[in-house]
């Protein structure tokens, strides 16, 4: 099957294939891989000559010569360039030490590519064993050693450290004449001191330690600068004794005499030389306890301590108030005692004591009687003296309990009938806690404590009728009954719930017409003022809303139309906010009275005009008449009609009354008025009755005319 190729396509296909051509042609040679190679292995040990050799497999153009680049990389970072014509090429690392530990890859890079070789580890075992020396071999205590840590020929990041036997010191290294090397001053005590060093390496994620170095051990010579103590007259004293001390260091031994001596108690340091002169004081209670000499030499220091056991003279003096609680007006007693004192030494009557309120003396006794009130309140303490030895209670406050003050009596929020409401009672004085009562006609019908004087205490009530309001009191106590006062009666306004609201109209709603003026009353039995009343008409809605202080109101209307006829109701409230309505009363407004007569005239004026056209018709079909010629005579029929005449049909005759004024014989008729009626039979053919109006029907007429008057 031969497919035709269109000519775009077959340019198209020339353009690419002259593109790939003229590419190979740009391109002299393509690098087909890149591998490295770790000679002789890829773990090895501490010292190895180690080779990295990085080979690639290159194409060249037919008699094309390139030149290539080899990059050497270790944990991605480079670390070796070179450029030749070789497709091999060699970097070697000489004595390899642990540093050199690591990932190793190499890249092969031409004019055009770019191409790298997988990645492969280099491990180097063993560290080099430190070497340890110091610029001392016979110390003495408190003596600075000079020791010096060394790594031979070792590489990277290292960390030194040195050990004498109880604690480690680190030094940071430095790297000098292709070593690494540490140095630490390290303070000697006495004894035998043995030192080494060792250090540790840093290999991406691990860290690698060395061998221990050399041990040196170096004898300490010791400082025979341990002090002595001396206390006088004794170890166990009683307060106001005087204590000497007395610190020295036997120094016929030593060569350096440079020596410091320090008395210290506790952390307080009470001589800073004790080498010339002694240390003397009063003893006092608190005295007791460790007391140490040290010596100090350079950095060497030594000790010795000895116990002291100070006996107090006197106790501490105690204060005391009597009763705990004291109201104002009130009898209080403050007295201030000794539970002990050293009687080899002293008597109790050897004891002087004096009282203070807020530092100001108050009495020298140990007995001090007052009054409570605000003069007396104050922070009181006394003071016991005796053989120069001063001593202070503690702090006691003394504040008088103020008695409570006449409680006030109120309401949370509105008083509503037959509804619960909150009672307040508080005293603006008092010392708490107040427990306050609240009674009713004398009678406690709940009490309730408050430890905050600004704090009211809240009872629930309700009352029923308003007067009930006026019989609640309440009483407030801190006390007992002998302090409790009582609260006035409560007086605040209660407010009556409104009642069932009642709408009455004026005029009654049955005699209600168009243009009248209605009223509408709205009224309630009972209920607190102010009231507001709201009216709604025919359609529900709202058409007046007032707020009055009366028990009713009313609302006018005015002329009223037919459209205002409807439900009307009231609705009343008050501050209770109990939404009261009223019965419903349908209002029907009817038509004025001129305009009922107005509609009968017109009825009547209606029902005259029908019974007039009734006459009129009817007495129109009564006087019509198609013949009249003959008067009771039988009309003779015409020659057309002749042969009919044989049957004659009653339907053919047609009567009419025709009155006619005769003349009469005056002596025959008898005096009167009248009417004489006189037939006369019409007879037609049923032709000439369908022309006479076509009814077919007796038509009768009535004449009549006046007769004349009769003669006498």
């Amino acid at each position: 099957m031969w497919v035709k190729i269109q000519p775009s396509l077959k340019i198209g296909t020339f353009l690419l294939l002259f593109l790939f051509t003229s590419e190979e042609a740009c391109a002299e040679s393509v690098i087909k891989s890149v591998q490295l190679i770790i000679y002789p292995r890829n773990e090895v040990e501490r010292g190895t000559n180690v080779s990295l050799i990085c080979q690639a497999e290159v194409s060249n153009w037919l008699g094309s010569h390139s030149n290539y680049k080899y990059n050497f990389y270790k944990d991605v970072r480079a670390i070796n360039t070179n450029q030749t014509s070789s497709t091999d090429h060699i970097y070697t690392i000489p004595d390899a030490r642990m540093a050199h530990s690591g990932k190793y890859k190499c890249a092969v890079v031409t004019e055009e590519q770019t191409k790298e070789s997988s990645a492969k580890d280099l491990t180097v075992k063993g560290l080099q064993t430190p070497v340890l020396t110091v610029d001392k071999l016979k110390p003495r205590e408190g003596d600075y050693v000079s020791a010096v840590c060394t790594a031979e020929g070792e590489i990277g990041s290292l960390g030194f450290y040195f050990s004498d036997g109880s604690e480690e010191h680190y030094a940071e290294s430095t790297e000098s004449t292709g070593s690494q090397r540490a140095e630490r001053q390290i303070a000697l005590t006495k004894g035998t001191v043995n030192i080494y060093c060792y250090y540790y390496i840093n290999l991406r994620s691990t860290i690698a330690r060395s061998y221990d170095s050399n041990v040196i051990s170096l004898d300490v010579v010791e400082l025979e600068i341990n002090p002595n103590i001396k206390v006088n007259p004794s170890t166990n004293v009683i307060e106001g004794d005087l204590i000497t001390f007395s610190c020295s260091v036997d120094t016929t031994y030593q060569r350096n005499s440079d020596i410091k001596i320090s008395l210290i108690h506790g952390r307080t340091m009470l001589s800073l030389n004790m080498t010339k002169t002694d240390y003397k004081m009063s003893a006092k209670a608190d005295d007791s306890g460790e007391y140490e000499c040290i010596s100090r030499l350079g950095g060497v220091s030594k000790s010795s301590a000895v116990n002291i056991t100070v006996k107090e003279l006197f106790s501490m003096p105690v204060l005391r108030i009597f009763p705990a609680e004291v109201f104002e007006g009130e009898n209080f007693t403050i007295s201030c005692q000794n539970t002990s004192f050293a009687s080899e030494r002293i008597q109790m009557d050897d004891i002087r004591y004096s009282i203070f309120q807020d530092k100001i003396p108050v009495i020298n006794s140990s007995i001090y009687r007052g009054t409570a009130g605000k003069a007396s309140n104050g922070q009181y303490i006394c003071v016991a003296k005796a053989k120069g030895i001063s001593k202070k209670s503690g702090r006691e406050l003394f504040e008088a309990k103020v008695l409570v003050s006449k409680p006030e009596i109120s309401v949370g929020g509105p008083v509503i009938v037959n509804e619960s409401f909150w009672i307040h009672c508080h005293s603006e004085n008092g010392s708490l806690p107040i427990i306050y009562s609240l009674k009713r006609n004398n009678i406690t019908l709940n009490r309730t404590e408050v430890s905050d004087l600004h704090e009211k205490a809240r009872f629930l009530a309700m009352i029923s009728t308003p007067a009930d309001i006026n019989s609640y009191m309440c009483e407030a106590e801190n006390n007992g009954q002998v302090s409790s006062k009582m609260s006035e009666r409560l007086h605040v306004t209660v407010i009556v719930p409104v009642g069932k609201p009642l709408l009455t109209v004026i005029p009654v709603p049955e005699n209600i017409e168009e243009g009248s003026d209605v009223t509408l009353i709205c009224n309630i039995q009972k209920g607190s003022s102010p009231i507001s009343f709201s009216f709604y008409g025919g359609s529900g809605t709202e058409i007046y809303r007032t707020t009055v202080q009366s028990n009713s109101t009313s609302y006018d209307l005015g002329a009223v139309k037919r459209q205002d006829s409807g439900n009307y109701y009231c609705e009343a409230n008050n501050q209770a906010d109990a939404l009261i309505k009223s019965d419903t009363v349908t209002v029907e407004v009817s038509l004025a009275k001129w305009k009922k007569a107005l509609i009968a005239v017109f009825c009547m004026l209606l029902v005259a005009l029908l019974v007039l056209f009734i006459v009129m018709r009817f007495k129109a079909k009564r006087v019509v008449v198609n013949n009249k010629e003959s008067v009771w005579s039988e009309r003779p029929p015409d020659d057309a009609d002749q042969d009919s005449l044989g049957s004659t049909n009653e339907g053919d005759v047609e009567y009419t009354e025709v009155v006619h004024p005769q003349p009469v014989d005056p002596s025959r008729i008898p005096l009167k008025k009248g009417t004489d009626t006189v037939y006369s039979e019409l007879q037609t053919t049923q032709g000439a009755i369908e022309h006479v109006n076509h009814q077919g029907l007796l038509e009768y007429a009535e004449l009549n005319h006046d007769l004349p008057e009769p003669v006498d």
